[in-house]
């Protein structure tokens, strides 16, 4: 039985108020992007990536535009070990790429992990140690003194080994689990090794501020962030980095937030892969900033592209509902809401807008490479007349009127019901010209001939009705209307024309034409008919003989 007596808040607030950040109203600026998808992603995966799938995972990252990637912890693997001497003593790094080391604050590993990074053109060695109560109380059972000393010796052979070693080397630093230290001893701890470092300009180093563990919501966080950016020594000389994970669902809001309160840097996952609920997810955080016109340097415009890279080398899906990323995030099944996007698609079209704004899509697709046509009008059965009036007029070039639409999603919903499936564009514009197009049984015309008489049209019109053929004459105040009195008067059909419309099919290669022809029954309701044809006037017989056919 579940029993919320036996937890407690595991966070601390800050000594003093920090509530600055929460009078920014968005993040106006992309921060320096680290990925750590090789590291916190890679062992994250039930079968770690290969030497082959993580070379195809840099790529990746560098095309995407990541100019900071975390490469591994060297010294724990050996597998991690080869791939950073891969990477070197290939050339891998693009010249405007640094890569990233992580150590535990322990002297061999220290020492291993520089022997790893040796040659590198440029790279970040990241050391860490743990600072909570919890890790210090049950882990490493030493007072906040001998904690810290652990941070400023790690710190110290940091800076004697970047000395000895070939290579351009920057500095950062974890107090690993901050979310679970008090902040006045997290900042005592970062200062004593930024007192060690002595950043200047030209030689800035990296606190990093982990949410561990996330224990708080998203405000108290950015609260303990903004203390820390307030107080850090040498601050105009200091990267401030966050690297949130999820345990709350709480990693974009967290790096938000924190970005508000004043740091400079996102350590995240493509998509939000890491350890337990994962890190924070880059792809919804940058493309959060992008729909709100800010540029966040990394480029997502073939996210199919990444998606399938991402699965190939992790075994890992994107979800199908992933923020800006999964196969339905831009599906519209519903009708009222397909109906609101064919809506504001044809208010763009006609007003000519520079910027986007849509009903139900906050970006527009084709950014990051997907298309209207498969990934926004979806059609089953919770669909309407709008969806599949857009589906037809977009992909097929038929602008079906209003009341006739109606009639058509009627008939999609009726047959994506029966079969319990999605219907695809192919399959809608297969059921419009099988229900309304062209239909000749029972009723249909063999032949007509029209002649001007009296301000009027006189028809003879040649029909079949079931297997018998009889000729009729009639008139009409123009050519559909001779014919339609010439059906009544042959076969006593009681309807009356309601609407007509017609237009060129564009798409065709044979430059046809489609009329649409919707009747009223004496019981009032509609019936409808489409004709297709090189002559307009036989299209739009076509398209009466089939609203009679359909009624």
């Amino acid at each position: 039985m579940m029993n919320p007596s036996k937890y407690q808040r595991q966070y601390f607030m800050p000594p003093v108020k920090c509530m600055k950040w929460a009078e920014k109203e968005y993040v106006d600026k992309a921060p320096v992007w680290c990925s750590v998808d090789l590291r916190d992603g890679n062992q994250a995966l039930v079968i770690p990536m290969s030497l082959e799938q993580k070379i195809e995972f840099f790529k990746l990252l560098v095309k995407i535009g990541f100019k900071e990637i975390e490469v591994g912890f060297p010294a724990a693997s050996e597998t991690e070990y080869e791939f950073l001497r891969t990477l070197i003593e290939q050339n891998l790094i693009p010249q405007d790429v640094t890569i990233q080391v992580l150590t535990q604050a322990r002297e061999h590993i220290i020492r291993k992990t520089f022997e790893a990074v040796k040659g590198a053109p440029r790279a970040i060695v990241h050391v860490y140690n743990s600072t909570s109560v919890a890790q210090r109380e049950q882990v490493f059972k030493k007072s906040k003194e001998e904690i810290l000393k652990i941070a400023v010796d790690g710190a110290a052979l940091l800076k004697k080994l970047a000395d000895e070693t070939e290579g351009n080397f920057q500095f950062e630093y974890s107090p690993e689990s901050f979310t679970g230290t008090e902040p006045e001893y997290a900042l005592e701890v970062c200062n004593a090794v930024l007192d060690v470092w002595q950043p200047t300009a030209d030689n800035k180093c990296i606190i990093n501020l982990p949410v561990t563990v996330q224990h708080s919501m998203p405000h108290v966080y950015a609260s303990q962030v903004e203390y820390m950016c307030e107080n850090l020594k040498y601050r105009e000389n200091v990267i401030v980095s966050l690297h949130p994970h999820n345990d709350r669902g709480c990693g974009v809001a967290d790096s938000e937030m924190g970005l508000l309160a004043g740091a400079d840097r996102i350590e995240g996952t493509l998509f939000g892969n890491g350890e337990r609920t994962g890190n924070v997810d880059i792809v919804t955080l940058g493309m959060n900033m992008y729909s709100q016109g800010v540029d966040p340097k990394l480029d997502f415009s073939d996210m199919p592209h990444i998606c399938e890279i991402y699965e190939e080398c992790t075994g890992m899906k994107v979800g199908e509902r992933s923020p800006y990323s999964g196969a339905l995030v831009f599906a519209a099944f519903s009708g009222s809401h397909q109906d609101a996007i064919a809506k504001g698609m044809h208010w763009r079209d006609d007003k000519d807008t520079d910027h986007w704004n849509v009903p139900y899509l906050p970006i527009d697709p084709t950014d990051v490479g997907r298309n209207y046509d498969a990934d926004v009008i979806r059609i089953n059965s919770q669909s309407g007349k709008g969806g599949v009036g857009y589906i037809l007029e977009t992909k097929f070039g038929l602008n079906l009127p209003p009341k006739m639409r109606e009639a058509m999603g009627y008939a999609t919903k009726a047959v994506s019901d029966h079969k319990h499936k999605e219907l695809h564009p192919d399959e809608i514009f297969n059921l419009f010209k099988q229900t309304f197009e062209n239909i000749t049984e029972p009723y249909s015309i063999n032949e007509v001939h029209f002649q001007q008489k009296d301000g009027g049209i006189v028809t003879k019109v040649t029909s079949t009705f079931r297997g018998k053929t009889i000729t009729t004459e009639a008139s009409g105040n123009g050519r559909l209307d001779a014919v339609s009195n010439a059906l009544k008067k042959a076969y006593e059909l009681k309807y009356s024309l309601e609407t007509y419309q017609e237009h060129a099919l564009e798409r065709s290669s044979s430059s046809k034409a489609i009329a649409y022809v919707g009747i009223k029954k004496p019981d009032g309701t509609l019936a409808w008919g489409a004709g297709v044809d090189a002559d307009i006037i036989r299209a739009s017989i076509d398209a009466l003989v089939t609203a009679i056919n359909n009624r």
